[in-house]
């Protein structure tokens, strides 16, 4: 099998995992699958990507102020949000939810069971461990599209070593809190969470599959 077949293999395979098994995955493993991520491109090699790791009581505490947090603030990420999903990208957006609300056996018009299933993120959908995912602010956007090839290279990593993942912006929404709870200094932008574990292959919620979208609908060859 070439390198290419290899790649494509595991990215074929990675998916968000949105339920896990208690199995923690052992720290020499993390090690592992966050020095693969450090390999990831960066502008002039700047390589602004930290990452917080939990494993065990880290865990658990984090999830528990996480929800304290969302119980009591409003929502404030350190990156703007999109102002809308036209088009296509809205209707993508959509299958996506009803995908899963389909998945988990909830009606589109069942309020309350959907925002219970979105309540999920901030339980960190169960998962043993997770990786919170943080540039310098004064690298500003920048900074973040570098460090979302850190994103992507750490789920990959992942997923070729068996690890389930699900990158939350979700959480990112929280940033004062997360300083807080971790120490980190308001230079550091929060912009984003990796849930990630060893899946639970019988839940519900990780048995459907996003269509990608067709090549002629990315690909704008010239010459």
């Amino acid at each position: 099998m070439s390198q290419a077949d290899t790649l494509r293999d595991i990215l074929t395979a990675r998916y968000s995992c949105r339920a896990y098994t208690p199995d923690p995955v052992p720290a020499e493993v993390i090690a592992e699958v966050v020095r693969d991520a450090g390999r990831a491109p960066s502008w002039c090699n700047a390589q602004p990507w930290q990452v917080v790791v939990t494993q065990g009581d880290e865990t658990d505490a984090f999830r528990t102020a996480l929800l304290a947090e969302v119980e009591r603030a409003k929502p404030g990420a350190d990156m703007p949000w999109p102002e809308g999903y036209p088009g296509v990208y809205g209707e993508r957006r959509r299958t996506c939810g009803y995908q899963l609300y389909e998945a988990v056996g909830i009606a589109r018009d069942d309020r309350a069971a959907r925002a219970e299933q979105s309540m999920q993120n901030y339980r960190l959908f169960g998962a043993p461990h997770v990786a919170i995912v943080h540039a310098e602010a004064a690298l500003g956007p920048y900074g973040a599209m570098d460090a979302g090839g850190f994103v992507t290279a750490f789920l990959l990593a992942a997923t070729a070593r068996g690890i389930g993942t699900i990158a939350q912006a979700s959480v990112a929404a929280y940033p004062d809190m997360i300083r807080a709870h971790f120490d980190l200094p308001d230079t550091r932008n929060i912009l984003c969470a990796i849930s990630f574990g060893y899946p639970d292959p019988d839940h519900p919620a990780n048995q459907f599959r996003t269509e990608r979208a067709a090549l002629d609908d990315i690909l704008d060859l010239r010459g």
